[in-house]
């Protein structure tokens, strides 16, 4: 046996370690090259539509230029067209701000249930109920909204909402009538239901990260369960909280279906969240079909500026982190 295996050595030859060296840094150096390929992809990528928004809007830029931002008037038929980008950048703030008002304390809400209160046997159930919803293509939102959603706040919700304001100085004005089964408050309301799973679901995940110690620590101190999730669990998990819910405050910026079916598409500004309004995606989905010269380079112009809006909330996001990350860290 001994002089066989010898022998199957000696056909073998002697191992090479520098050839094997060799292959494992290839190997290396082919994974690193691949990999920084693909991110340096991502940012011509950024950059190819940065470039080719800037392209299309330049027509509109030189016509208009820093008015177009604070212009209310949409007129592009008129002669010479007069485009101003005012109402589509209100309803966008306006709608995003009132769905993230409702997303976030619910999505919160369901997930801090869903990980320290809710019996073992419902927590599936909801969980994949929570799934579902993030599954639901936007449009179907949008007939839901329109059909159904629509009516129920023109007939019982809003009536109810402009009586017990009326009269209120500021809430009188921001709830006044009348009723609408197409308004702001509505698409806000379709755009926060369609959040709430990317805040629910990311918190129940950065929630389930907190290491058990700390909560039964806090538990056999005497702490309820209220102080343990406002003192140990948000503390230790809002860094990923707050990245939940700057993605969906993203996808509410830059939601367009849903809103088109159901916001109204009017360019003029309300104080009424139940007035109709419109929001930059949706001005955009709703009219470029039928747009050409200035008016299709004024409705590129708003997608450069839905473009610039998202970057700056998403860079102030960044910016928050990173301060609240040096906070934790002294």
């Amino acid at each position: 046996m001994a002089v066989q295996s010898t022998s199957m050595e000696a056909a073998a030859g002697p191992y090479d370690r520098a050839k094997a060296l060799s292959a494992f840094k290839f190997g290396d150096k082919a994974f690193y090259w691949t990999t920084r390929a693909c991110a340096i992809a991502v940012l011509l990528i950024l950059g190819g539509i940065i470039l080719s928004l800037i392209a299309g809007a330049w027509p509109a830029m030189k016509e208009y230029g820093f008015a177009f931002l604070w212009t209310q008037r949409w007129a592009p038929s008129a002669d010479p067209p007069v485009l101003g980008a005012l109402g589509p950048i209100y309803g966008t703030l306006v709608t995003s701000v009132i769905a993230m008002m409702i997303a976030i304390p619910v999505g919160l809400g369901i997930a801090i249930f869903l990980t320290e209160l809710c019996p073992q046997w419902l927590r599936r159930p909801i969980g994949m109920a929570v799934e579902l919803l993030a599954g639901v293509p936007s449009i179907i939102y949008g007939m839901w909204g329109f059909f159904v959603l629509g009516p129920f706040l023109a007939n019982t919700f809003q009536p109810f909402m402009i009586r017990i304001f009326e009269g209120v100085p500021v809430l009188g004005a921001i709830f006044a009538g009348p009723p609408s089964y197409l308004s702001l408050f509505n698409a806000a309301l379709i755009l926060a239901i369609m959040v709430l799973p990317f805040i629910t679901s990311i918190s129940v995940d950065v929630f389930k990260t907190v290491p058990p110690v700390l909560k039964e620590a806090a538990y056999g101190v005497g702490c309820t369960t209220w102080e343990v999730v406002r003192n140990v669990v948000i503390p230790y998990t809002r860094v990923g909280v707050i990245g939940g819910v700057m993605l969906a405050l993203g996808r509410a910026l830059g939601e367009t279906m849903a809103v088109t079916f159901i916001i109204g598409n009017s360019f003029r500004i309300s104080s009424s969240v139940f007035a109709p309004g419109t929001t930059i995606s949706a001005a955009i989905a709703s009219e470029f079909a039928e747009s050409d010269g200035l008016h299709q380079s004024g409705l590129i112009l708003l997608g450069l500026l839905l473009f610039v809006l998202t970057f700056f909330v998403l860079a102030a996001a960044r910016l928050m982190l990173m301060r609240l990350e040096t906070k934790a860290g002294k």
